[in-house]
């Protein structure tokens, strides 16, 4: 392999992997979000992405109706399951003194039954992309080639990254969440509705769900297992810090483009490696993730 080459693939490694990297760090800051207020990892956030693409999918294929109204349905859709789901199920197990292990199989029901829910419309037995949200034409960027899909894609996530940064620095409704976050019990005390808030949290969640499934979809097949992209999710998580929600945008991006790395200068079949080596890796040296906090030990 030449210098040339060496270069060109590591712009268009890099530029790819910051794009797909940006999708991945809006479901690790839905994989964040819910974990410093709840202290419960959702293993249903892919299944809330996956619920979101066939939403998409089925207003667009079969009601056929435009994108512009099509986003906000499927946001709001997403966006109210995973509420009620904290208000309905959540809660009741928080009620009746159930722990963190109750809790987290709670949310592996909730993705089992969305999985089955969406099995059952039949929508799932043909995979499907969603039409392009924008033209798919191609930019050089350097040596590097994107298209206009992916700039959009791109700009849409940080916008949206943007957008929740400063909801959490500026608006009581961030400060009540950040506060809940930091300490619980402390946030009650001084007047914060636990369980209005952690509603607030898993709804959050399912908004940015439903956002990086319309904005990804298009370049992917919608099938019932794409939920496995929230692993990847979890993995950016890991890599920046399960506590930090700056951490699961860094991590994002550290597994989009170690991806594509792998896949320009090793093989397209190792990229599913790739992210768990960076997790051992970043537990080797950093065990609390990159823009994790003080690592804690707690005794059982």
């Amino acid at each position: 392999m030449s210098g040339a080459d060496i270069w060109l693939f590591l712009q268009q490694g890099i530029l790819s992997g910051l794009v797909t990297g940006s999708v991945y760090a809006l479901l690790a800051v839905a994989v964040v979000i819910i974990f410093k207020t709840t202290d419960v990892p959702n293993f249903a956030q892919g299944e809330l992405f996956m619920v979101g693409a066939y939403v998409a999918l089925f207003l667009v294929l079969v009601m056929g109706w435009a994108y512009w109204l099509v986003i906000p349905v499927t946001i709001a859709v997403v966006m109210v399951a995973a509420a009620l789901f904290q208000r309905v199920v959540m809660e009741r197990v928080i009620a009746s003194r159930g722990v963190g292990v109750q809790l987290v199989i709670a949310t592996l029901g909730l993705a089992y039954v969305l999985k089955g829910l969406v099995r059952t419309t039949g929508l799932g037995d043909t995979p499907r992309s969603l039409p392009p949200l924008a033209s798919t034409s191609a930019i050089m960027i350097g040596d590097a080639v994107l298209t206009r899909l992916d700039l959009l894609i791109f700009a849409v996530a940080i916008i949206v990254m943007a957008l929740l940064f400063a909801m959490f620095a500026w608006t009581r409704t961030g400060r009540a969440m950040r506060a809940v976050g930091m300490n619980a019990r402390g946030a009650q005390r001084v007047g914060v509705n636990l369980s209005r808030v952690r509603m607030m949290v898993w709804g959050l969640s399912g908004l940015i769900s439903a956002i990086a499934a319309v904005l990804i979809t298009p370049k992917i097949l919608i099938t019932p297992d794409i939920a496995h992209v929230a692993i990847l999710a979890f993995a950016a998580a890991i890599v920046g810090g399960m506590s930090s929600v700056p951490g699961a945008v860094l991590g994002g991006f550290i597994i989009g483009i170690a991806e594509n790395l792998v896949g320009l200068f090793i093989s397209t079949n190792a990229i599913v490696v790739a992210p768990f080596l960076a997790i051992m890796i970043v537990l080797i040296v950093r065990p609390q993730g990159i823009l994790g906090g003080r690592l804690q030990v707690k005794k059982v």
